[in-house]
């Protein structure tokens, strides 16, 4: 149906905006030679995904209301992953990004991958 097609393309628009923005912290970490941290707020309206380096903005992307993302942060002590300049993730977390849609119930979840050593990778993967 064309309302399960504009869900799956509101998952893969996310999944795409959330890879972005840790390829991307990982980049400002290095470039700025400082630890960049990535806060994923759900509370907000529209949800943000920002990158900050000592308490500053220096990015925020937009997420669809639409879209539910559950973020699972290993080990559960760290609260938001942080990219330090050396390519790895700060207490050596990793996060696993599943993102489904509320506008359907026969979307097409997926998964964004954030490793210790900040590789990103995104996959189709999950339940919604």
């Amino acid at each position: 149906s064309i309302s399960t097609q504009l869900a799956n393309q509101r998952v893969k628009s996310t999944a795409a905006t959330i890879a972005n923005a840790l390829k991307e912290a990982k980049v400002e970490s290095i470039v700025r030679r400082q630890n960049v941290t990535v806060v994923y707020t759900d509370t907000s309206t529209p949800k943000t995904i920002k990158l900050r380096v000592n308490n500053t903005d220096i990015s925020s992307y937009n997420i669809s209301d639409k879209s539910t993302v559950t973020q699972t942060i290993t080990p559960s002590t760290v609260t938001s992953p942080v990219f330090q300049p050396n390519k790895k993730i700060v207490g050596d977390a990793t996060v696993l990004y599943t993102i489904c849609d509320s506008g359907s119930d026969s979307e097409i979840p997926k998964q964004v991958n954030l490793t210790n050593i900040a590789n990103v990778n995104t996959i189709t993967a999950g339940s919604c």
